[in-house]
Formats: structure tokens, sequence, C-alpha cells
């Protein structure tokens, strides 16, 4: 493994340069889209992915209707080796604006805190981002203040492009077959949901979508979506007395109960689950609430989901001529259900991680990735950091260095699989 590191102090790598491009394609996924991408704009990344996979060599690449992108490198060592998969998403989050992105590299980061020029009320301030504390001397890149950057997970991609462009540099690099699938809607849970599991045909996966250097993740949220069916009753205004039942106040006296110092997103932490509500939508007549759930206990995911029916009917109480149903659907599962019977997965990424000069350190998920369900799928499938912070925000960044460190990371670990 010395050699490889010898060739990274040589080697120039090309994920900066990927990702302040990619970034600039606007790939955000919809929500409440039907179609498969639910936007058409995320194909447009993919085309240019494939454009460059085959300038790399690899004519096998390929682009599916859905949004997929798939490519394959050949082993290179004599013996049989397993496959492993590397995996990110193109889209990114619904959240907050991925249109018209303008990346700012600030080299030589020194401590201060970064006002966007853009918006300079959008201030990255290193006492509340507390892992810039250990990025001093590295280069931050950020969005201007007006979008988000799209590291979430543009970093990962690049990440892997870079890879892919160090092994065709240096064939003398062992490794064994290496299958490679680009995602779009990753980011409304779609992520998985056409995937061609036997173009990948791999025995592991790796995603490269997690956060700080060094961290390695087996263990995710599980998830449900819930909706609550509001059905009221509709009468003119005026003459409304005794007669209206707002669907649409039923709607935020639900909301309004639930509750307030626990089961949040902005009062949990840890291994904390909780019920989130993340649309409303509605008149007088009719109404619907969609909720996330989440807890790294799946059984709880049920209670949640009883929790609500309980507010509500509470609430219908009082509204004797409306009604309510309720829609409970899974979304993703811990993949620590899975992982924990695949430990050589996570031994040799620790390996690799220590090899490119990190401390791993395994963390939990508050969230979920493509990995979850890939697991669930029979692909087992850690998360390897990808660099990237404060995502779904205008104040997202991550440093070239980490992104470098995440390139090393997957060719160590494709080298000690082909060992």
């Amino acid at each position: 493994m010395s050699a490889i590191s010898d060739l990274f102090k040589k080697y120039t790598f090309t994920s900066t340069e990927r990702f302040l491009r990619y970034v600039q394609i606007d790939t955000q996924s919809d929500p409440r889209s039907l179609q498969s991408p639910s936007t058409e704009k995320q194909k447009n990344l993919g085309t240019i992915l494939i454009a460059e996979l085959k300038e790399l060599g690899l004519a096998n690449a390929e682009l599916d209707h859905y949004g997929y992108v798939y490519t394959f490198l050949p082993s290179n060592v004599s013996h049989e080796t397993p496959t492993i998969c590397f995996c990110a998403h193109m889209d990114t989050s619904p959240d907050c604006s991925g249109a018209d992105v303008k990346p700012i590299v600030h080299a030589n980061y020194q401590g201060q805190d970064l006002v966007l020029p853009d918006d300079t009320s959008v201030i990255i301030r290193a006492s509340e981002h507390p892992d810039l504390v250990e990025q001093y001397g590295n280069d931050i890149i950020t969005a201007s203040g007006k979008t988000l950057l799209g590291a979430d997970n543009k970093a990962g991609v690049a990440e892997i492009m870079d890879a892919l462009a160090f092994w065709v540099a240096h064939p003398e690099v062992p490794h064994g077959p290496i299958s490679i699938v680009f995602t779009p809607d990753e980011e409304v849970g779609r992520g998985t949901d056409h995937i061609d599991l036997s173009k990948i045909n791999a025995t592991y996966g790796y995603t490269l979508d997690g956060e700080k250097r060094g961290h390695l993740e087996n263990e995710t949220f599980s998830a449900d979506g819930f909706s609550v069916y509001i059905q009221g009753i509709s009468q003119h205004p005026g003459f409304a007395k005794g007669r209206m039942e707002s669907a649409l106040k039923i709607a935020a006296e639900i909301i309004a109960a639930l509750p307030k110092d626990t089961l949040s997103p902005e009062t949990t932490e840890g291994k904390q689950g909780f019920i989130h509500p993340t649309d409303i939508q509605g008149s007088v007549e009719e109404a619907r609430i969609d909720f996330i759930l989440r807890d790294f206990d799946t059984a709880k995911l049920a209670e949640y989901g009883e929790l609500i029916q309980s507010i509500s009917q509470k609430v219908l109480a009082n509204y004797p001529n409306a009604s309510a149903t309720f829609e409970q659907n899974e979304q993703y599962r811990n993949m620590y259900e899975i992982l924990k019977d695949h430990p050589q997965c996570m031994e040799y990424v620790m390996e690799a991680m220590k090899l490119a000069g990190l401390k791993p350190e395994t963390c939990s998920i508050r969230g979920g990735t493509d990995g979850s369900r890939l697991t669930f799928m029979g692909l087992p499938c850690p998360n390897i950091f990808a660099g990237e912070h404060a995502f779904h925000s205008k104040q997202e960044w991550v440093s070239v260095q980490d992104m470098q460190k995440a390139t090393e990371t997957i060719i160590y670990l494709a080298s000690i699989y082909a060992r």
C-alpha cells in the first residue's frame, strides 16, 4: 500500500474541478412529481457524467430512462475477488434552491467566519460549525449565499469519478471488479425505486454520502411516511354558524397539539426519534397533513402513527360531522439490522481509512441514504464520508482536502478487496 501512497503524492486530484462543475447544474428533485426521475433536469448531470466516463475509456457507461447512471470497471487482478459498488446521488434537496449555484473556494481557511457575498446575512460561523476547527489551512468551498451548494451529494459523485480517473491513469494499482451507480431522487426518498441490481451485480456497496472525514455510518433511522386526510364540512361563510367545520382549521389544531418538548426534530438528538409534519394542504372541505416518522427502533414508528391518530381523534371530538382517515407507508429501515451480520464490509473500509491517514469513527445517521434501502434489497451498503456539511441549507460547505481523502479511501478500499 505504500506504493499507492507514493502515487497520491504525485497525483493531481480532479475531485475539486469536477465538483465545481457539477454543482452548477441544477438537479433539484421534486417530492410532488409522479415522474421518474422526479425532474428531467437531473438527467443533465447524468449526460455529462456519461461523456466523462466515456472519455476515461469506460465505453459501457449508460444513462437509463429513469435517470440512473451505471458503469463498470473490470478487475485488473488475476484471482477472483468480490465485486464492490460505489454509489452517490445526483439530485439536490428540494428544501433550498439549487438553481444558479455559484461555488466559491475560500483558500487557506484560518478560522474566520465565512460571510457569503450574494447575501451577507448568510454567515458560516466557526462557533456554529465545530468541524471547521479541523479545517485550518484547508480550502473551503461554499455557495454564494442564495442557494445550497450541492455537496450533498455531488461531493460523493466527484470523489467516485476522481477514483475512476486514478485507476485509469494507474492500471498498476490493484482492484477487483467495480460497479458504479449514480442515482436520481435520493432526496425525495425514491433513489432506489427503479435501480437495476442486475447491472450492479456486487457483493457489497458503499455510498459516499456522509459528513465529517473519517466518519463511517452503519446505522440509519428507520423511516415511515404518514398522512392524515381530513374531511370537513363546507358552508358559505356568511351562513356558516353552527354548520361549518373547516378541515384546514382541524389540520392546524392537530399540528398544534403535537408534543412540543419532545418527539420533534428541533428537540431531539442522538438516538431519539421524532414526528415531523412536512406539508399541509387543503381548504374548508378537505385537507391533508403529511408527516415523516423517524426512529432507530423500527417498532416505535407504529407507536408514532398511533399517537398522531390519537391526537387527531381528540381534535375531531370537537367537530362531530368531520372525519379523518390515516395512511402509513414504509420508506426505509435501519441498515444496521442487516449490516451487523456483515462485519467484513465495515472492517475493510476502516482499514482503508487508516491507510489514508484518518481515524475512522463509526456513527449513526439521523437520516437515511440510498444504502439504507440497498442493504434491504440484498446489497449491504455502509455510508462513507464525503465531507459534506450543513446540507440542505445555504450554509452548506465542503473542503477540498476532505474530498481528496474520500477518493483515497475508495482506492485503498478496492485494493484491500483485491488482496
